[in-house]
């Protein structure tokens, strides 16, 4: 199997894992982590291995190419949901012969969009396995289906990577140290982030205008408004370059959606960590962004930077339920201002 995950950043036992599975296969399994840690290109490779064999790497490209007539790639229809029609088209198609390999695989890389009339439609073929069909299904969450449906697969917990996995990465395909150092910091783990950033100019920038914001706060809404405005502006050109040029438009709205989400996800880390920075100096713990004027992280009190903190994580919640984005961080900015 040497070759087939060479180019996954990180995610080691995952591989081990996965690399003992292709001889044989559950009938299901489901990627679950956060966004941009690599799920979908684990599961790609996972599907090329399965369609592939040992040594046949012309199955192995077609499948990475989405190409290869044993391989089913279902994603949502329009810019939201997978519905039942392609459910049933599934299970349809589940009981036909492969036409080269030696088992058919169906790939979700957005499962988590599946209605629950999809989800329970999928469920009959999961409760009468095939041994020549694999499902593999990429989510954030085992949460996204039904208890019924997450039950019936094996599940694939893939989380961040870690900084010094992502700087050598980074490293290895041309960045300098301190580049990379920056790039990995952004990222937060996210190795599909990081890969999509290395080539900006905007990535120092980015941390800069996260890590200055309690010095900019205020108690008033307009300030609030202000900053994030600024910050959006700031995230639409590294959205844009995280997006391949060559996607259809539902694609290309969903994976915009998915970037915009990582980064906003990122900023709101990185300026929680200034607040825990903040606080962990003055009670005599150590400090994160060590790059800092360490005075300027005393001008709250810790009892405050830790309540701080804690709406900034708050606020990953609410982006990440889908509310709108300028007006969550425009409260969190007011709320944060109305601290100092």
């Amino acid at each position: 199997m040497t070759g087939l995950f060479d180019d996954i950043i990180g995610h080691e036992s995952v591989i081990e894992l996965l690399e003992a599975e292709l001889t044989r296969p559950a009938q299901a399994y489901l990627f679950v982590g956060p966004q941009s840690v690599g799920k979908e290109a684990m599961a790609f490779r996972f599907a090329a291995g399965l369609l592939g064999g040992v040594d046949d790497d012309r199955a192995r490209r077609l499948a990475l190419a989405r190409t290869h007539p044993d391989l089913r790639v279902l994603e949502p229809e329009g810019a939201t949901s997978l519905g039942v029609d392609q459910a049933r088209e599934v299970v349809a198609r589940a009981s036909l012969t492969p036409v080269e390999a030696s088992r058919s695989v169906f790939l979700f890389p957005d499962a988590g969009a599946m209605t629950e009339s999809a989800a329970n439609a999928l469920l009959k073929t999961l409760e009468e396995p095939l041994a020549e069909v694999v499902f593999l299904l990429v989510a954030e969450s085992e949460d996204d289906f039904p208890p019924t449906v997450a039950s019936r697969c094996r599940t694939v917990h893939m989380g961040r990577v870690p900084l010094s996995s992502l700087v050598e990465a980074l490293t290895d395909r041309g960045l300098s140290t301190d580049a990379a150092n920056g790039v990995a910091v952004v990222a937060g783990g996210r190795p599909g982030l990081a890969l999509a950033l290395m080539s900006r100019p905007e990535v120092a920038r980015f941390r800069d205008l996260w890590l200055s914001i309690p010095g900019q706060v205020t108690p008033h809404p307009g300030d609030g408004h202000r900053l994030a405005t600024v910050v959006l502006e700031q995230l639409a050109p590294m959205v844009d370059d995280a997006v391949p040029d060559d996607l259809a438009k539902d694609r290309e709205q969903r994976a915009r959606r998915r970037a915009e989400m990582s980064l906003l996800v990122s900023g709101l880390e990185i300026l929680a960590s200034w607040y825990s920075d903040s606080a962990a100096l003055q009670l005599g713990g150590p400090i994160r962004n060590s790059d800092l004027d360490l005075a300027s992280l005393t001008d709250v009190a810790p009892r405050r930077a830790v309540s701080s903190a804690e709406a900034v994580l708050d606020a990953v919640v609410d982006i990440q339920a889908n509310l709108r984005r300028e007006l969550v961080l425009a409260n969190l900015f007011a709320s944060l201002g109305a601290h100092e």
